[in-house]
């Protein structure tokens, strides 16, 4: 079956639709490839991340049919920057035209009316753009197909000779609902603007954002850096206005050929200094293929948080000594080894030490709310990943060991503390009582211990195993 033609197929009768079979008989040197749908989506979604030069907001259809699929943009308030709406959709068409797309651009005061235009109307192959008084009566001559009906919705109307939209303006709604649903009227007035139509962005659209476009496509790292410094403070003065702080940032350029790159960046606190937030992503510069030039660049502020200013304190008499930067520190790791593989322990819901705490990202959020807790006798700076059995020997069941052999050495014990009893999660099937004790050999060194059971609890003898050194 025929899922798409190009211009020179369409011209020898062959349509979407039509049996393989019968295009070869009309076609007999028709040239054919398999239909690949996700390829034909991926090709999509990027041709759409490219439109994000024009606008952050940025939505597509969400099926490809006969080979064809939309993307919507909203230019509110972006259109003078392109030097008004008709030389916007002019300059996008002769892109389109240059990346080898057969596009046809409509611009109207609804989504719907858009698409009805874009689709339908044959000026569109030129980009159309028409006024709001004029826009209804061009909506009124196109055909019923135009608002996104069923065939069979389609069908219906023609049979009544309501093949128009124009010739459904004037009818009334309940024998239209009553007879072809209210599909039928919700579409009619999304077309003509009495009925809503949410359409969400691809991407979400960030309120703080900056835009710098290039009269000439820019390819050197120092150009590059020269265009941070016109973006980077007009960013930080929007999140200043709104007393925010910077915490995640997307830098994106947008190329000639029609490719995007991005750079992300994050921080540890919300931070307004545009210095700082320049130095993070200059780390990154080297990663960026100019391509044959960038012609877009945009700053785009994904995630922030409330940053009150703050009082600058007076010049004290005797210095204090500097502070160590750890957040500097902590962003120059994460921007460069990547969020997920700089770690923070995060508390998690168990008195068992290896579980009492997991590493997550320093973005990520706790696991488990814990609640405030007792304070707990020192635990050791090392954890052993997984516990070490031990040959101990205790004088008394319930004492602490005297001596205890690991890994082929012997530690005679010369002082004990414990023990301390942690329970296992009642709703483990191998749940086991431990009693822990700090333990110090004859020659200083101090470890954790425990013992696995309780004498007369398990039917074998409780096991001992070392968890963690103090020193």
């Amino acid at each position: 079956m025929i899922a798409a033609v190009n211009q020179e197929a369409a011209s020898a009768g062959l349509n979407p639709g039509l049996p393989l079979a019968d295009a070869r008989a009309l076609e007999p040197g028709l040239q054919t490839q398999p239909e690949d749908a996700a390829a034909d989506r991926r090709q999509l979604e990027d041709l759409a991340d490219w439109c994000g030069r024009y606008t952050p907001w940025v939505a597509t259809e969400p099926e490809i049919a006969d080979g064809a699929a939309g993307i919507w943009l909203d230019v509110t308030g972006a259109a003078h920057l392109f030097g008004g709406e008709p030389a916007l959709l002019a300059d996008l068409l002769a892109r389109m035209r240059g990346f080898g797309f057969a596009a046809a651009l409509a611009l109207a005061s609804t989504p719907a009316a858009a698409w009805a235009l874009a689709r339908f109307d044959a000026r569109a192959a030129e980009g159309l753009v028409l006024m709001p008084e004029t826009e209804r009566a061009a909506l009124a001559g196109l055909p019923v197909a135009a608002l996104r009906l069923a065939p069979q919705i389609v069908t219906g109307l023609e049979k009544f000779g309501l093949g128009r939209i124009g010739a459904l303006t004037g009818l009334a709604r309940g024998p239209l609902v009553a007879r072809f649903g209210e599909t039928l009227a919700r579409r009619l007035d999304q077309v003509l603007g009495r009925g809503g139509e949410p359409i969400s962005p691809r991407r979400p659209v960030p309120p703080h954002r900056a835009h710098l476009a290039f009269a000439e496509p820019i390819a050197t790292r120092a150009a590059i850096e020269a265009a941070l410094d016109h973006l980077l403070p007009a960013l930080m003065q929007s999140l200043e206005q709104a007393r925010r702080g910077l915490r995640r940032l997307e830098i994106a350029f947008y190329r000639v050929d029609g490719a995007v790159r991005r750079i992300p960046i994050g921080t540890m606190q919300p931070v307004r200094d545009a210095g700082y937030v320049k130095r993070l992503v200059a780390e990154h510069l080297d990663k960026i293929d100019p391509g044959e030039g960038i012609e877009l660049m945009r700053a785009l502020a994904i995630e922030t948080e409330p940053m009150l200013p703050r009082q600058v304190p007076l010049p004290d008499l005797v210095p204090a000594p500097p502070k160590a930067d750890i957040a500097g520190l902590v962003d120059r790791l994460a921007n460069r080894l990547g969020a997920a593989n700089v770690l923070r322990a995060s508390p998690c819901a168990s008195h068992v030490p290896e579980r009492a705490q997991a590493l997550l990202p320093l973005g990520e959020r706790a696991r488990a709310a814990i609640s405030a807790r007792p304070a707990l006798p020192p635990r050791p700076p090392r954890l052993l990943s997984n516990p070490e059995p031990i040959d101990a020997m205790a004088l008394l069941p319930d004492a602490p060991p005297r001596q205890f052999r690991w890994r082929g050495e012997t530690y005679r014990i010369r002082r004990a503390e414990g023990p301390e009893r942690i329970a296992d999660e009642w709703w483990r099937e191998d749940a086991a009582t431990r009693d822990y004790y700090r333990v110090e050999d004859e020659s200083g060194r101090r470890f954790w211990l425990y013992r696995d059971g309780l004498y007369g609890e398990c039917p074998q003898a409780p096991r001992w195993y070392l968890h963690g050194l103090f020193a």
